[in-house]
């Protein structure tokens, strides 16, 4: 109960944060993300290009936790990891404040579990994460940054909208731990705390979960003998 609480708080603050106490909009905020979204990136801060990006890897690192944990939850984790792709944490938050422990899985993995499941695509993914922090750190201007996290909602909220979901990925570690047979967790756990790039390390690391068939209660034939019947 205390988990729903913290994180239907969070939601909630994080909504009225950004809707009443963040900079005002900027005018030319529309146009901006026209320019991101479509790659016509001239004259644009690469950090702002970057965090952007970066918006879009992360949902695709939580989807290789939540489509697992979805899968013995009541509720369907799909709509809320769709929803990160646009909106980041206010999609995720509701789905962490929702969702129960899950700590099993069983059935078998389709393919889309296969894929977000897969060591290879963790690889994927940290090269694409590296590649934009580089760009962004090396070549982006940080003044101009501050000064636009100052003044557009757009930037300011997106930025923190980074740091949450950097800071929130291990909170669904310890169920993703367990339901990979895992009993000494305490490397991982302390690996995941490294805001985001400890959660690239744990996508590459963690073993891959195994299928498992759930348990079928054996029918129980009736004998011709409880009919009284002879031969």
């Amino acid at each position: 109960m205390l988990r729903k609480i913290f994180f239907g708080l969070l939601w909630l603050g994080f909504i009225s944060y950004a809707f009443v106490l963040a900079p005002p909009d900027d005018p030319n905020t529309l146009e901006l993300i026209k320019n991101l979204s479509t790659s016509n990136l001239e004259g644009i801060n690469p950090l702002i290009i970057s965090i952007f990006n970066l918006m879009g890897i992360l949902p695709i690192m939580y989807a290789s936790l939540l489509f697992i944990d979805g899968k013995g939850q009541k509720i369907k984790a799909w709509p809320f990891a769709i929803g990160s792709f646009g909106v980041g944490a206010f999609a995720l938050l509701p789905y962490l404040a929702l969702r129960q422990p899950n700590p099993e899985f069983t059935g078998e993995k389709d393919i889309l579990l296969k894929i977000f499941d897969s060591r290879i695509t963790a690889i994927f993914i940290a090269i694409g994460a590296i590649i934009l922090f580089y760009f962004g750190l090396s070549k982006g201007d940080w003044g101009d940054f501050i000064q636009q996290w100052y003044t557009s909602k757009f930037i300011h909220v997106m930025s923190l909208d980074f740091c949450l979901l950097s800071l929130l990925f291990p909170t669904l570690i310890d169920d993703d731990l367990t339901r990979r047979g895992i009993s000494n967790k305490t490397l991982f756990l302390v690996m995941s705390f490294i805001p985001f790039f400890g959660a690239l390390i744990y996508l590459i690391a963690r073993p891959p979960i195994e299928s498992q068939q759930e348990e079928i209660q054996p029918t129980v034939g009736i004998r011709n003998s409880e009919f009284g019947i002879r031969k």
